[in-house]
């Protein structure tokens, strides 16, 4: 896999490039914003992985964020040492499919790569049973992946629509914490968690309907069902 390393300290790279090309991938490394930006060609997807680090020195990494989702979908981990849940929602408002924060074991990172970088069954599927879900305002188009509320158009990631959708196929049920990382993230490694609560903050915050979404305490997550 082809994997885009957007980092300013060389020293870090250096030893990250290491690590990953015995991993197996194949590290471009860009020392900014700008050199991230230009190895990004929009008509074409080839790299698996964005790694981003935030602390750029020549543009604020969340502005790169937003600028990689325009030009591709391919998955970007923001690498960061804010660990507030407010920052790590603001990057996945930006596009962002996952972030590390530092400091990170690199079996950690390695875990968040291979998760973001494996496309759910949700993209191929050519003959599901529904191909839409309506919940009150709330449409979902699972061929296109297209969601909107009250006709909006809402701007998901990957894996947050995957988690919609997945919730919404069966409303009223409470799906597992485990059951969720399992399905959306194709992982059982218990360090995901967390993110899944990001997701989940970041998914009512986009749709502007916290009660979506109800937290089931100790057990998981279900999809409440709007009226209308």
């Amino acid at each position: 896999m082809r994997l885009l390393l957007v980092e300013d300290d060389n020293h870090v790279a250096a030893a990250l490039s290491a690590v990953l090309a015995r991993h197996g991938f194949d590290v471009t490394h860009a020392r900014s914003g700008e050199e991230a930006l230009q190895a990004l060609v929009p008509e074409s997807d080839c790299f698996g992985v964005v790694l981003l680090d935030l602390g750029l020195p020549d543009q604020d990494g969340y502005e790169v964020c937003g600028k990689i989702r325009k030009r591709t979908s391919t998955p970007v981990i923001m690498v960061t040492a804010r660990s507030d849940v407010r920052s790590r929602i603001h990057g996945l408002n930006l596009g962002a499919d996952d972030y590390v924060v530092k400091p990170y074991d690199t079996g950690e990172l390695l875990a968040r790569i291979h998760a973001v970088s494996r496309r759910t069954t949700h993209e191929d599927t050519s003959s599901g049973i529904e191909t839409e879900l309506r919940l009150g305002p709330v449409h979902i188009e699972l061929p296109t992946r297209r969601v909107s509320v009250d006709g909006a158009v809402i701007q998901l990631t990957r894996k947050e629509f995957d988690l919609l959708a997945l919730l919404a196929q069966r409303p009223g049920v409470v799906f597992r914490r485990e059951q969720i990382i399992s399905e959306v993230w194709r992982t059982s490694w218990e360090g995901t968690g967390r993110t899944l609560e990001v997701h989940v903050a970041s998914l009512r915050a986009k749709l502007r309907m916290p009660a979506l979404i109800e937290t089931v305490r100790g057990v998981g997550y279900r999809l409440v069902a709007p009226a209308g």
